[in-house]
Parts: structure tokens; C-alpha cells; sequence
């Protein structure tokens, strides 16, 4: 195995995956592009994983929260982590994923997401479940990207990928080209429950590439905990500045 493993790196090198320089064993970042990304750390709010940027007194059993969910008005789903900010450092990664078939990417991005998902990993979940797209949509693109950082999450975490029991059932407008209120008014009755045997009393974990205003993720939280979710968990890549 390792034979071959060395002979086919002779024939196909790895490469960083955002500047792709070459690299000694497997693709990845190499060590100037991993510094230039905006990885989001320590302080933040333990629910929804906004970054603050300083230390808050808004604290609850010894865990920092914002406002919004202290006062439980934001979202749905337990825990929301994302590994890094969308930015003009990062957003290749997602787009290179996304839109321009550089699936070989997807590997190194689950490992970020394991990474970033520390917190609730600790809740022992059940099931990984990629934020689905449209099948029209799919049809067009020939993959899902969150489903593919599922296939390889999956493998890291030895959680279960469940790929089937959450449906888009509208191929709804876009949500980057949308803001504000269009964003939640477009997504309403959006996502739908295929195997409800499948989704009760389970601790479900979302996998998204980017997180804007959670909307998406919200109205999958929505739906899966209407099926009988026992709690909702979310992890992406990487989120706005919002």
C-alpha cells in the first residue's frame, strides 16, 4: 500500500488545495495559506458560534452567549460552530469546492469541519446530515458540496451519514441573492421530511459550506425538529461577518 501510495505521488503530487504548491504527503494547506485564513476561535457565543471580539459578561452556566440567544430569539438548532470567516482569504475554498469541481478539496475540509465541531461532538450525535439542494439544481451541478464533506466527515467522526431523509422540495431563488426578510419568506416550506423513522428522538448534525444569516440552516432545524428531532447541532465552513 505504501508502494503505491509513494508512486502515485510521484505521478500526481499533492497540492496545498488553495495555492496548490506542492506538498510532502497528502493535499492540504500548505502553512501560508493555512495563516492567512481568518479561523474563528475563542471568544464566541457557545449557541450560534458569533465571534466576539472581546471577552463578554453575558454568561450562563459558565458559557458565554450573545444577546439574541440569552434571550433565545435567533435559532432553533443547539449549537451552531464554523471553523472560519468567509472572506477574500477563505472564500476560494468554498468556491473552488462549490462551483468549480475541485471535489479532490473536500477531504482537507472535513478534517477542518471535525476540528471545528469539538463542542458538539461532545453531545454523542446520531446522524450527519448535508444541507440538501434541489434535485434540479443537482442535476446541473452533478454534486452536492455538503454532501461530500459529509461522505468525509462521516468517516472522521464515525457518525453515521444519513443523505435521504431531508428533501428540498422548492427550488427556491438562491439565498446570496437575497437579503433580509426575502431570505426567511424564501425558504418557507422549502425543506421536507422523507424518513421520519429516521429523524425521531435522534441529535441530528447540519453540514453547510457557508453560513450567512442561518436562515437555511434555521428552516432545516425547523423541519427536523417538527419530525421529532431530539436536538439539532450545525457546522460549516465558514460564516459572514453578519
Amino acid at each position: 500500500m505504501r508502494f503505491w501510495r509513494k508512486l502515485l505521488n510521484l505521478i500526481l503530487p499533492p497540492r496545498c488545495i488553495k495555492c496548490g504548491k506542492i506538498l510532502s504527503e497528502k493535499n492540504g494547506l500548505c502553512p501560508e495559506c493555512f495563516n492567512s485564513i481568518n479561523f474563528i476561535s475563542s471568544p464566541y457565543c457557545y449557541k450560534c458560534g458569533r465571534p466576539f471580539e472581546k471577552e463578554t459578561d453575558l454568561t450562563f452556566a459558565g458559557k458565554q452567549y450573545c444577546g439574541a440567544c440569552l434571550q433565545k430569539k435567533k435559532f432553533l438548532f443547539d449549537i451552531q460552530r464554523s471553523a472560519f470567516t468567509y472572506d477574500d482569504a477563505s472564500k476560494n475554498l468554498i468556491l473552488d469546492l462549490k462551483f468549480r469541481d475541485k471535489t479532490f478539496s473536500a477531504e482537507t475540509l472535513a478534517d477542518i469541519l471535525y476540528q471545528c465541531g469539538t463542542d458538539i461532538w461532545k453531545e454523542n450525535p446520531d446522524l450527519l446530515i448535508p444541507v440538501p439542494i434541489h434535485r434540479m439544481r443537482l442535476m446541473q451541478r452533478r454534486f452536492n458540496q455538503s454532501a461530500l464533506l459529509v461522505k468525509h466527515l462521516s468517516i472522521k467522526s464515525k457518525i453515521i451519514a444519513d443523505y435521504s431523509s431531508l428533501e428540498r422540495s422548492i427550488n427556491t431563488i438562491p439565498q446570496v441573492k437575497l437579503t433580509g426578510l426575502a431570505r426567511r419568506t424564501n425558504l418557507k416550506n422549502a425543506f421536507k421530511i422523507k424518513h421520519l423513522q429516521n429523524i425521531k428522538g435522534k441529535k441530528i448534525v447540519l453540514i453547510d459550506d457557508v453560513e450567512t444569516t442561518g436562515s437555511t440552516l434555521n428552516e432545516c432545524a425547523k423541519v427536523l425538529r417538527k419530525a421529532g428531532a431530539k436536538a439539532v447541532y450545525s457546522i460549516t465552513l465558514a460564516r459572514t461577518k453578519i
